[in-house]
């Protein structure tokens, strides 16, 4: 198959208008930025995002881990719910109880339920802030998991700024980079696409 040197020409002149677009677009963008990190984003940092987003599998990748990220902070969401739940009803049983027991309680032994159903409900208390606090663990944990597949997942499609990290000033760097593709997303996207 043979090639011809003018439509070459043509498709590298648009890929080139269009990274010129992009180029543009996203310096405008980062003037929005706090100053220390327009600092970091340099001229090439920025052309190579332009280029990296030119055929717009940047945008699909992006929307796609922000589509699993609401799914997992839902699910993450509705298993604290359940269990907050599961405790509310346990604290009523036990309250219920308590209070049948004290109402067939003679007034000799008022003074030793009382004390044992204070010695229960510690025990459940001590209980349930453990399970929220194990809950709230796991949550943290799935989420820095969410963070590092995200920072994998755009490495390997070739977005500058991102791999994995755990240094804040560098996730802020990487979040600053993905507002100003999902900014620029928006501003391509026609209005009810996504």
């Amino acid at each position: 198959m043979e090639v011809y040197p003018a439509a070459v020409s043509d498709d590298a002149t648009k890929q080139q208008e269009r990274h010129y677009f992009l180029l543009s677009e996203l310096q405008t963008l980062v003037k929005d930025l706090p100053s220390s990190f327009q600092q970091r984003l340099s001229y090439n940092t920025l052309s190579d995002l332009a280029l990296a987003l030119i055929d717009g599998t940047v945008y699909e990748i992006v929307q796609g881990l922000l589509d699993i990220q609401h799914l997992t902070e839902k699910n993450l969401y509705n298993q604290r719910q359940k269990l907050h739940c599961e405790h509310q009803a346990l604290k009523q049983d036990l309250a219920r109880k308590h209070k049948d027991a004290l109402q067939s309680c003679k007034s000799h032994n008022l003074v030793l339920l009382k004390a044992n159903q204070q010695t229960e409900l510690e025990a459940l208390d001590v209980r349930i802030r453990d399970e929220q606090k194990m809950m709230d663990k796991k949550i943290v944990a799935e989420m820095d998991q969410k963070v590092v597949d995200q920072q994998n997942t755009l490495e390997k499609a070739g977005v500058p700024g991102f791999y994995i990290t755990t240094n804040p000033q560098e996730l802020t760097m990487q979040m600053n980079l993905l507002e100003l593709i999902l900014k620029l997303q928006q501003k391509e996207t026609p209005a009810g696409k996504f």
